[in-house]
């Protein structure tokens, strides 16, 4: 293809947001400063939420930093999994684009650490970007997490002076059939592992990010969203376990549950340590899957591969599986590449098929509270 065909085609960034992590030990409370110094994190005025963060990020930075020593190379590993992520999509979308009329590039937004929303929107213009398609790799929305990204966008989008290029967001999809798909195929890997080892209880613990009570109180759809997530794959086990387990289970049955609590704040639960004693006490072997994560990071890589391991082995469980995130998985890659084609030539905030999902109960609901 020649440089004048490429240059023709209308170029489209897309962005994906995600949390973001230390990238060395010197960077452990810079980061969790950041993180409790959003308003979305700790509703305060300036200067309470000021002292508050740099209070909380000092006491907690010695803990993080001990589970960032056990972490690959003394990093948190989001930021390679999630450039390994674009790379993947990007390469797809170009492909399915070829001969058409758009040309794709992706490009990773960190929200709490770098690179960030102003060093990556420069990035963008400078593409030529004529059009933005943000796309965060969490599935299931919240106000700590999407629309705190949103807001970073926006504002450095201003002081770039792009906020006049049209860009679309795509603000949840915890029941994409790509995501649902891959999420089921990794833990059907684990219960074939574990059927293979005889065990004839087993539970699958879906562990989400916890988040504070308060944050839901304000009526914030994540629960909701999560465990949605979670009944719709568990819909997908289930015919699995009709179609191929022949009978080798007695007894197969799933959770919902949440990890790393959020600073001092009461997080809603269950956590994922009751979760495992009450698998201990019921006698099940357990599968762990991470379904909030789309990439592996410190929470599944130490979190759940090592410490819930150990208190799994603590309490006698003979079984304790992890199933890995969708990470690269083609049926999760393929439905990034249908969310993005989803949006093209629109300019708002939309959730997955164009409908809200949420309940009007769920008030702090993106797709209800504004355009782009």
């Amino acid at each position: 293809m020649s440089e004048k065909v490429r240059d023709a085609k209308t170029k489209i960034a897309v962005v994906l947001f995600n949390f973001g992590g230390p990238d060395c030990m010197e960077a452990v409370k810079p980061f969790l400063f950041n993180f409790f110094m959003d308003p979305n994190v700790i509703r305060l005025p300036l200067p309470l939420r000021y002292m508050l963060a740099w209070i909380i990020s000092y006491r907690r930075s010695k803990y993080e930093a001990g589970i960032f020593r056990e972490s690959p190379e003394d990093e948190s590993p989001i930021l390679d999994n999630t450039r390994t992520q674009a790379r993947v999509l990007e390469k797809v979308l170009n492909g399915e684009a070829m001969g058409g009329d758009e040309a794709y590039k992706c490009f990773v937004c960190m929200r709490y650490w770098h690179p960030m929303a102003q060093q990556v929107i420069h990035d963008v213009r400078n593409w030529g970007a004529e059009h933005i398609v943000l796309l965060p790799l969490y599935p299931q929305y919240s106000t700590m997490t999407t629309w705190s990204s949103i807001n970073e966008w926006k504002k450095a989008a201003f002081e770039a002076g792009i906020s006049n290029v049209p860009a679309s967001l795509t603000c949840c999809y915890p029941e994409n059939d790509g995501f649902i798909q891959a999420s089921t195929e990794n833990i059907i890997v684990r219960l074939k592992q574990a059927l293979s080892d005889k065990h004839k209880k087993i539970r699958v613990l879906f562990s989400a990010q916890g988040l504070p009570e308060s944050i839901i109180r304000r009526r914030d759809p994540y629960q909701y969203q999560c465990e949605r997530s979670a009944r719709r794959i568990v819909r997908h086990l289930k015919a699995w376990f009709e179609e191929e387990s022949e009978g080798n289970i007695e007894d197969f049955d799933w959770q919902s549950c949440y990890q790393s609590r959020v600073g001092p704040m009461k997080c809603i639960g269950p956590s994922i340590e009751d979760a495992i004693k009450e698998a201990a006490k019921d006698g099940c072997a357990v599968i762990i899957y991470p379904h909030a994560f789309t990439q592996e990071r410190v929470e599944t890589l130490v979190k759940l591969d090592i410490e819930y391991r150990e208190l799994a082995e603590r309490l006698g469980i003979d079984g304790y599986y992890r199933a890995a995130t969708v990470g690269t998985h083609p049926a999760f890659i393929a439905g990034l590449v249908e969310l993005v084609c989803g949006v093209k030539g629109r300019n708002d905030i939309t959730a997955e098929k164009h409908e809200c999902m949420c309940p009007e109960y769920y008030k702090r609901c993106c797709m209800r509270e504004g355009q782009l």
